[in-house]
């Protein structure tokens, strides 16, 4: 892989970790029990017969909305659906626990030591003094070339 396709994938990834470092910061709250439809429709003192109307549908099927969102199997259609209604937005992203660039690091050195890990056994067999240094050497000249590399290899 060259050095321009290198540059363009580093600045894919630096313009994602930036995007996503607003979601990343925002402290969000934990959704309610009974669900965000739900505790925002009871917020605002709209009955499930109103809401169901507005969407033109049962109340039963609003009911059963109501519990697969508070139950995690709601659709992002429905639940885009319900929002609206609700005159609210859906915000929807994956929220990397890290940055990119550090999930990244992290996986380099994980199968780099899992790529090392026989030489490293091996050396201790050997029982050499020099192990502990040459293998944190090796450790860092494979996990270098793995994030110089593609990408695909580290998954």
């Amino acid at each position: 892989m060259g050095t321009m396709s290198n540059d363009f994938r580093d600045l894919q990834r630096q313009q994602m970790d930036a995007l996503l470092a607003p979601w990343r910061a925002a402290p969000l709250g934990t959704r309610p029990r009974s669900g965000w439809v739900r505790a925002i429709r009871d917020a605002l003192g709209m009955s499930g017969a109103a809401l169901a109307r507005q969407l033109g549908m049962s109340h039963s099927g609003l009911r059963k909305l109501e519990s697969a969102e508070a139950s995690d199997a709601i659709t992002l259609a429905s639940l885009r659906k319900l929002a609206a209604a609700l005159n609210c937005e859906l915000h929807y992203a994956l929220v990397p626990k890290t940055s990119l660039a550090q999930h990244i690091e992290n996986r380099a050195q994980a199968v780099a030591a899992e790529q090392l890990r026989p030489v490293a056994h091996t050396m201790a067999l050997e029982d050499q003094a020099v192990a502990s240094a040459y293998t944190q050497l090796q450790l860092d000249q494979t996990v270098k070339a793995l994030l110089e590399g593609s990408r695909r290899e580290l998954w």
